[in-house]
């Protein structure tokens, strides 16, 4: 299932899999927002603009506008029985 950094709930993890644009900030590249690398949502602000991201440990406060650009693949944490 692919979704953007935008769209993650709460707690939510996923995987970074590719940037829709080639205009991502450098600043965010730098910080370890690489395709392969695990984002997980800790926080929206209260009018939903910015978001507070983990990325490799990193707390990270990202526009809504800019994490609409990376594609994730969402981590199911449910147990396999």
């Amino acid at each position: 299932m692919t979704t953007t950094v935008a769209q993650l709930k709460k707690g939510q993890k996923g995987i970074i899999k590719e940037f829709s644009d080639d205009s991502l900030p450098i600043k965010l590249l730098e910080l370890g927002c690489l395709p392969g690398n695990e984002v997980e949502l800790i926080q929206i602000a209260p009018f939903k603009d910015p978001i507070y991201i983990n990325v490799n440990g990193s707390h990270i406060a990202i526009r809504r506008e800019t994490a609409q650009l990376i594609e994730l693949d969402i981590l199911d944490d449910t147990p396999a029985l």
